[in-house]
């Protein structure tokens, strides 16, 4: 099931699909950006048993501001006994995610469908 996507802010739009709540970032992730996301996504995780993706696809740029918006949304979904996603296939970024440790315990999928589909990788459901 999709349902339309709210935009929230031009760096973030969120939409539903197959039961979770698709959160996807979008331009340029900063500082600046990140001042204005992080209570927006502070309202989408903090929900008890959020399902999230979190869908980098869009993003042009993305700095330690991101990673932080990251690695926060993860400890409140899983603090609230949620389940997270990672959608993520650009190359910088995936390198960020690997020398950071991020990509071990939010492991990057290269699209939606891969997350979301059947047969996907199980769902980063602990705390690490």
């Amino acid at each position: 099931m999709r349902r339309e996507s709210v935009s929230l802010t031009q760096h973030l739009r969120v939409h539903q699909d197959r039961g979770h709540t698709v959160l996807e970032f979008r331009g340029e992730i900063d500082i600046a950006s990140a001042a204005e996301i992080g209570p927006l996504l502070d309202r989408e995780t903090g929900r008890p048993g959020a399902l999230v993706v979190l869908d980098l696809g869009r993003v042009e740029f993305f700095d330690c501001s991101g990673l932080r918006l990251l690695h926060r949304a993860r400890r409140r979904v899983l603090a609230g006994g949620g389940q997270v996603h990672l959608v993520c296939a650009h190359p910088l970024t995936l390198r960020m995610l690997r020398i950071t440790g991020l990509s071990s315990v939010l492991p990057p999928r290269p699209d939606l469908e891969t997350a979301l589909g059947p047969g996907r990788p199980q769902a980063d459901r602990t705390e690490r």
